[in-house]
């Protein structure tokens, strides 16, 4: 394993590097996490891939936001800086939507897409997602950080339909450190993230690459749905539904994540 700062425009990624083969895989973190998110899953990886897993900017230990940005620029300018130039894409949640932009901008780049709980621009929120952001917004703009991640932990570990056990208490603890500090960063982004192009929305169909969309049976509705609009309009998109699961489904199952994640690769058409 190597850890390493790479420079991009504007800040530094902290970067993390395991095993060798190709295609090299990316994993992209969801917003609530950092790159902590897919310890469970590397190491079945790497016994046979190149991983590569990063804190993007304004989380964990990568730069805060100081100027305009994209996280899809900075996936470029990470690739360049690494010497890739093809990779799988693996993201959960904002690194699902991650990996879709940078898809739809740069397909040359990309091998395949595996997509865990994506997030859709546009997409019309459901009453309780719209009360969620209401309430972090409440929270934060209070100055109560505390209750800003405890909202956090609840709408995405826990979830809509489960009750708190030890298991989720457990998943909670795992992610509330990298939580916190993208909460502590989040006006930064909030100021500073520009809006992608080209629009996903209009885009979806000229995606043309082996694609795996993934979402969790008790994971907050808007994500099932959207889960549903992507495998039916990727051109290549192949769905699992994983029951009993949660929004971040690499913390809940990463067995079954790096099991579903080989099975991707080693389906891939060879260049």
């Amino acid at each position: 394993m190597t850890i390493q700062p790479v420079d991009i425009p504007g800040g530094r990624l902290l970067v993390e590097s395991d095993g060798a083969g190709d295609p090299v895989v990316v994993l992209l973190h969801a917003g609530v996490t950092d790159k902590a998110l897919w310890d469970g899953v590397v190491p079945a990886l790497a016994e046979s891939r190149r991983v590569v897993r990063y804190d993007l900017r304004g989380f964990g230990a990568s730069s805060p936001p100081a100027a305009p940005f994209t996280h899809a620029d900075d996936l470029l300018s990470l690739l360049d800086a690494l010497e890739v130039e093809r990779a799988v894409l693996v993201g959960a949640s904002l690194g699902a939507r991650v990996a879709l932009e940078f898809a739809a901008s740069h397909p040359g780049r990309v091998a395949g897409l595996a997509l865990f709980a994506s997030p859709l621009p546009r997409h019309d929120r459901s009453p309780a997602m719209r009360a969620y952001a209401e309430a972090e917004d409440a929270a934060l703009n209070a100055g109560d950080l505390d209750a800003a991640v405890r909202l956090n932990l609840d709408m995405w570990v826990r979830g809509p339909s489960r009750a708190w056990d030890e298991r989720l208490r457990g998943h909670a603890a795992s992610v509330r450190e990298g939580l916190r500090v993208s909460l502590e960063h989040q006006h930064l982004t909030d100021t500073w993230e520009e809006i992608a192009r080209p629009d996903l929305v209009e885009v979806l169909g000229e995606i043309d690459v082996p694609a795996l969309v993934a979402v969790g049976s008790d994971d907050v509705p808007d994500f099932v749905e959207i889960a549903g609009r992507l495998a039916a309009e990727l051109p290549r998109a192949r769905p699992v539904r994983l029951p009993g699961t949660g929004h971040l489904i690499a913390t809940e199952r990463p067995k079954e994540t790096a099991d579903i994640l080989l099975t991707f690769l080693t389906e891939l058409p060879t260049p």
